[in-house]
């Protein structure tokens, strides 16, 4: 039985790739920060349809919580073979109006937690596993107000791929998914309508993306199939850039 831990996995793209990979025969641990009722949602979902679940609460910025849904996953399932980093925040501010708490927030959560999820995978996922995180399409776009949230994303698409280069000798590997405008909680918070379709109307297919579309995705780079892909950050933006 294959194993897979997804951070933030209890909404939006996280949340779908659980449910891909369960789909697919993995054991899938659910973690989640703060929606207890989100993540037993989705843990049902999984068990309903058959799959094998366990919701672990656990907050990716701190590397004592983080090495606790690790040793959860091993305890429950016996080892780990896939990891998906896919936990975020974004808050998009001009640089002059962020403040000290929304730059620790993000960075924490984003960048920090990115790293302290990398690190544990690094030690414990198992012999030719998989492990992805997550960047963003706003790299490309340089809009304003995402300088925080980019200098996240662009950290972690350069830890990728180096570590890529220090697990490789066990058949590891590791990339990244860089979605455009997904049509989840955290993309549509505070944008007005008129904002939301502007943006969908940016790439060429005239939608925005669904967490199924993003989520498709990582399940192709954490299956056998994709073995040859490494230390690459995919784009996943329905031609927007």
């Amino acid at each position: 039985m294959q194993v897979a831990v997804v951070t933030g996995g209890s909404r939006g793209i996280g949340r779908e790739t659980a449910s891909i990979l369960a789909s697919r025969g993995f054991a899938v641990i659910v973690n989640y920060a703060g929606s207890d009722g989100d993540a037993a949602q989705a843990v049902a979902e999984i068990e309903q349809a058959g799959g094998r679940a366990k919701s672990v609460k656990a907050d990716v910025a701190s590397i004592w919580e983080v090495r606790a849904l690790f040793d959860e996953a091993e305890r429950s399932f016996g080892g780990i073979d896939v990891v998906v980093a896919s936990a975020g925040v974004m808050k998009a501010t001009l640089i002059a109006d962020t403040t000290d708490e929304d730059f620790a927030h993000q960075i924490g959560v984003n960048l920090r937690g990115s790293f302290n999820v990398f690190r544990e995978a690094a030690k414990r996922v198992r012999d030719n596993g998989r492990v992805i995180g997550f960047s963003s399409t706003t790299l490309t776009l340089n809009a304003p107000g995402y300088s925080v949230y980019n200098a996240t994303k662009g950290a972690i698409e350069g830890m990728v791929r180096v570590i890529a280069k220090e697990v490789g000798g066990r058949g590891i590997t590791v990339n990244a998914v860089a979605p455009g405008p997904v049509e989840t909680e955290l993309f549509m918070r505070g944008k007005p309508q008129e904002v939301v379709e502007r943006m969908a109307a940016m790439a060429p297919l005239r939608r925005l993306g669904r967490p199924s579309d993003i989520a498709g995705l990582v399940a192709f780079l954490a299956s056998a199939e994709a073995g040859w892909i490494n230390g690459q950050i995919v784009r996943a933006n329905g031609g927007i850039a």
